[in-house]
């Protein structure tokens, strides 16, 4: 904290001004103290209330409590700086009274003292009537300045413009707008710089039309970049970018260009520069404001290097490659150590770099943000750069971004950017036992989510399948692909060796996951067909013990008994579409081979098939009510897949004989949408 400075106080009976007693600096520094105090409280009350000026009082009178919260505020802000407001001069004047008598000086403390009201009969003066006189000398300063009485104005307009409930009526807001503008068109550069005048303008810019907002863009030309960097002017320059047309958004990007990088590194510029480009940029303006992070020239002749890339420049020339190399490391290392890890806009100039980027390079990238590797994985930017860094890291760097993403499994999974990460991880990692000990504790606590999240699944499904295009699109594949070829120079193990080994560790967690939470994963489309993957897959039961067998055979128990009951209820699970295709798989046996038209028996499971058809047959439908499961439209499919599966097998004589005896009953034209009877009673005939 700076040196507390004593204060300057008039003596109205006594103009001469004197050196204060040491008694009386005490008390004025201990009023300075206090000021000091409440000003940076009330500093980080007004940053917290700029974020948005819509959260403005429900009515006309907390709004203007507001607003006396706002200028006391304001005025505890000044007071720090009048208490330092002591010139060389009027120091020197107090000087040369030093040697007045002590009697003289601790009778004008005295009479000082009465006047100013700093002390009570006891001798001792409460914070609040400190506080009270502060404010009511302040305030008489703040008339005096100039534009000091339109701004109070100003003021007590925007109390009653910016209130929500209730809605004020179009006009009346029209014209108080019309009225605010009149008053602070001829000094709006000076109101956006301040805290309280910034929320006047910024609720000025929600509520005027478009034709105002062009005049206040046009009126501040020439300040974006003053206001990118101000602590309350950058809340309007967002506003601004918001509600601004396509037009107003060029003239701020235009002002903004050449500064970019510089505004990278300010702790408040690049909260700007995040939100430009996130936001409000169009493609066009996204990959120019990434090239000013080439450098100079790129910056200055943006339009003759518009549609070139960061390959092109840096094969025509090494010396170029250098110099874009020097520049981007440099904005990146300088926006990472200030904290700034996290945005989009950085992971794109990141991106930029790993592309040019060789071997002794990407390692310090590595150092440099292997900490905070975890806040590149949300953005496809990042992500890029994430699965980059880790298919060229040797094994040493693997593991330091393995052990920066460990905490982060869920999220990380769950993400649509980071499950590629994380399956890049799984692609290129070679000590599998690490990704096993890393993220087991905490997949196997929320694996009942992953499977039936749209991307959690992802990397379970690369586990059991690979990169099956079944649920793997072509640009993902491509994608993954890349990686993997970037990780054969630095991975000494196969990449089917390594799924392997991680099916091996991971399959008892599959199988006791879905056990526990069977009846919670039957019920989502994505579980019922997660399911039926694990269970129709002989290289998962080809790595299972007696044990894991032994729960695999549980769930299949579970699933039959889940779909006992009546199935004219409305809740049982025969009219969910995706449990009519988990039974059909399991009652064939194998999995259906789309391109040749053929179905692929299994090899090694067992109790599927056959013996799962015969089962089901008799736990769930036998002669009692097989004509219900065949006339009910959603059910009936199911009875076409066991007559499938059973006919001319010695498994199948109860189910045949059966429909023999009511095939004359069975209904085919009752109900039209009931295709699976019209099925049966063909293959019956």
């Amino acid at each position: 904290m700076a040196p507390t400075t004593t204060k300057k106080f008039n003596n109205k009976s006594n103009n001469n001004k004197k050196r204060s007693s040491p008694s009386n600096e005490k008390s004025i520094n201990k009023k300075a103290k206090i000021s000091v105090e409440s000003s940076s409280s009330d500093e980080d009350e007004d940053e917290l209330d700029q974020l948005d000026d819509d959260s403005a009082s429900s009515g006309s009178g907390s709004a203007s409590e507001s607003s006396s919260d706002d200028d006391d505020a304001d005025e505890l802000d000044d007071i720090v700086s009048s208490a330092s407001d002591v010139n060389e001069d009027d120091l020197d004047h107090l000087d040369n009274n030093e040697e007045e008598s002590n009697d003289d000086e601790e009778g004008e403390d005295q009479d000082k003292e009465d006047e100013d009201g700093e002390r009570t009969e006891d001798g001792e003066k409460s914070t609040s009537d400190n506080h009270t006189e502060q404010r009511k000398l302040l305030k008489e300063r703040k008339m005096q300045r100039k534009s000091g009485i339109e701004v109070q104005h100003i003021k007590s307009l925007w109390e009653k413009l910016r209130v929500n409930t209730p809605p004020l009526p179009k006009e009346v807001r029209e014209k108080l707008s019309n009225e605010i503008w009149e008053l602070s068109k001829n000094c709006i550069s000076d109101l956006v710089m301040k805290h309280d005048a910034s929320r006047v303008v910024q609720t000025l810019v929600k509520y005027s039309t478009k034709a105002r907002r062009e005049q206040i863009i046009n009126s501040l030309k020439g300040k974006y970049y003053v206001l990118a960097t101000s602590a309350y002017g950058k809340y309007l320059l967002v506003k601004l970018l918001h509600y601004g047309s396509k037009n107003s958004r060029q003239v701020i990007i235009n002002e903004l260009h050449g500064c970019l990088r510089k505004l990278m590194r300010h702790r408040e510029g690049a909260y700007v520069v995040e939100d430009l480009y996130v936001l409000y940029a169009t493609q066009e303006q996204r990959q120019q404001m990434v090239r000013e992070f080439w450098g100079a020239e790129y910056a200055a002749f943006r339009e003759k290097h518009s549609g070139t890339t960061i390959e092109q420049v840096c094969e025509s020339s090494i010396e170029k490659r250098n110099i874009i190399s020097r520049n981007l490391i440099g904005t990146i290392t300088a926006s990472v150590e200030k904290g700034s890890t996290g945005f989009q806009i950085l992971h794109a100039a990141m991106k930029e770099f790993v592309k040019i980027a060789d071997d002794k390079e990407i390692s310090e990238m590595i150092e440099l943000l292997h900490e905070q590797f975890a806040e590149l994985v949300h953005t496809p930017e990042g992500s890029e750069v994430a699965c980059t860094l880790i298919a060229k890291a040797n094994a040493k760097e693997r593991k330091l971004l393995v052990r920066a993403l460990k905490d982060h499994t869920e999220k990380l999974i769950k993400n649509e950017h980071g499950n590629i990460v994380f399956i890049t991880l799984l692609l290129c990692v070679d000590d599998t036992v690490l990704i096993f000990k890393s993220f087991g504790p905490s997949v196997k606590e929320h694996l009942q989510d992953f499977i039936i999240d749209k991307y959690g699944r992802r990397p379970w499904i690369y586990i059991l399948l690979g990169l099956n295009g079944k649920y793997f699109a072509p640009n993902v594949k491509k994608e993954l692909s890349k990686y993997l070829a970037m990780a054969e120079l630095t991975s000494k193990k196969p990449t089917s060796q390594k799924r392997q080994e991680l099916l091996n560790k991971f399959s008892p967690m599959y199988l006791k996951t879905i056990s526990k939470y069977y009846s919670e994963i039957l019920s989502e489309n994505l579980g019922s067909q997660f399911i039926s993957e694990v269970l129709i897959n002989d290289e998962l039961y080809e790595q299972l013990g007696e044990k894991d067998k032994a729960v695999f055979v549980q769930i299949i128990d579970r699933i039959i008994t889940s779909f006992k009951g009546d199935i004219s209820e409305e809740s049982h699970p025969i009219h969910r579409p995706y449990s009519t295709r988990l039974l059909k798989s399991l009652i064939q046996g194998g999995k259906w081979n789309n391109k040749d038209k053929k179905l692929e028996p299994l090899e090694k499971v067992e109790g599927l098939g056959v013996p799962f058809a015969k089962r089901f047959y008799e736990d769930i439908i036998d002669s009692s009510n097989l004509l219900e499961w065949i006339n009910t439209s959603d059910s009936s499919f199911t009875v076409v897949a066991l007559y499938e599966a059973l006919n001319d097998k010695e498994e199948g004589d109860q189910l045949i004989g059966d429909l023999e005896e009511i095939k004359g009953r069975i209904d085919a034209t009752k109900d039209e949408n009931n295709k699976g009877a019209q099925l049966l009673l063909k293959l019956l005939k």
